[in-house]
């Protein structure tokens, strides 16, 4: 028995990326997305380049142009092409801002959940027996709780800040991830592959993430982007209710929570412009990983 015995590429169709992104590209709905969330990226990493104030710095707001309409000029001179909020908030600098929050928070508290989730997940399957009856109990007993309400109580005991929200996240997807990693690996764990890696001996922790790990990131690369859009709009709810992130770093749920109460006096842009850029985000998030899902389909390569 050779060495490429033990290679997972050689039991499955090759996937090159240039074969994925050309598959990618077949659906024009798909790519609307893709453009859509590189425009968002790109404009939230060009924040502080790009926007004509800094929110977080209160040495620049001015009761003066509190609640100013859209496309008015300020008493600082500046022009507010999509308003201000109650504190003299441009709030074009406030969403992009509030962008770069949101995705700071949703990829690395996905990244974590992910990489716990999977560890956790790949071991209970791998091993099984006792291990994994431990590990898919408190996956099930994680997850018989509504996510919000887990993260809710977290909060209450950690207080706000960006720190906890984030350590809140990961504790709320982890066992997503784990569920998903074990069921993967359950219907890798018997493939010739992994046999052969363990007649020739190798270690076991090579067997895990050298063999299975690759073979099961696939269908956890598209639970990924639908976590991180779950994890954005969990941020921007707890931060709506007042128990996410402070008032001096203002991300989306917080812009659209201080514009609420101005709604039905006719200033709708400080809370609606913020949700159409939180619905443009989660949309085009959803959209790329609804595609990924199709791409990275076995049942669909050819």
């Amino acid at each position: 028995m050779t060495d490429a015995t033990t290679n997972p590429a050689t039991l499955a169709p090759e996937r090159p990326v240039w074969r994925i992104m050309r598959d990618f590209r077949k659906n024009p709905l798909a790519m609307v997305g893709l453009a859509m969330l590189l425009v968002i990226v790109t404009a939230a990493l060009l924040a502080p380049w790009i926007t004509p104030q800094d929110p977080y710095d209160l040495r620049s707001l001015s009761i003066m142009d509190s609640r100013l309409a859209p496309g008015e000029v300020g008493f600082s001179g500046i022009s507010f092409w999509l308003g201000t909020d109650g504190q003299g908030r441009d709030m074009f600098s406030a969403i992009l801002y509030g962008l770069r929050i949101s995705l700071m928070v949703g990829v690395i508290a996905c990244t974590t959940a992910m990489i716990l989730g999977l560890t956790l997940g790949l071991v209970a399957a791998y091993f099984g027996g006792r291990i994994d009856t431990l590990v898919m109990r408190l996956v099930d007993l994680h997850l018989s709780f509504p996510p919000i309400l887990v993260a809710l109580i977290l909060l209450a005991v950690l207080g706000r800040g960006l720190e906890n929200i984030i350590f809140a996240l990961i504790i709320v997807q982890w066992a997503t991830f784990a569920r998903m990693a074990r069921a993967t690996a359950l219907s890798e764990r018997g493939r010739e592959y992994v046999e052969a890696a363990q007649s020739l001996g190798l270690s076991r922790s090579r067997i895990l993430f050298g063999h299975l790990l690759p073979n099961c990131l696939p269908p956890l690369m598209v639970l990924y982007t639908v976590e991180i859009a779950s994890a954005i709009a969990l941020e921007a709810t707890l931060s709506f209710l007042g128990v996410g992130l402070p008032a001096t770093q203002p991300s989306l749920g917080l812009l659209i929570s201080n514009g609420f109460q101005f709604v039905m006096s006719g200033q709708y842009w400080i809370s609606v412009f913020p949700g159409v850029a939180l619905l443009l985000l989660i949309v085009a998030i959803n959209l790329v990983g609804d595609r990924l899902r199709d791409v990275l389909n076995p049942r669909n390569i050819t």
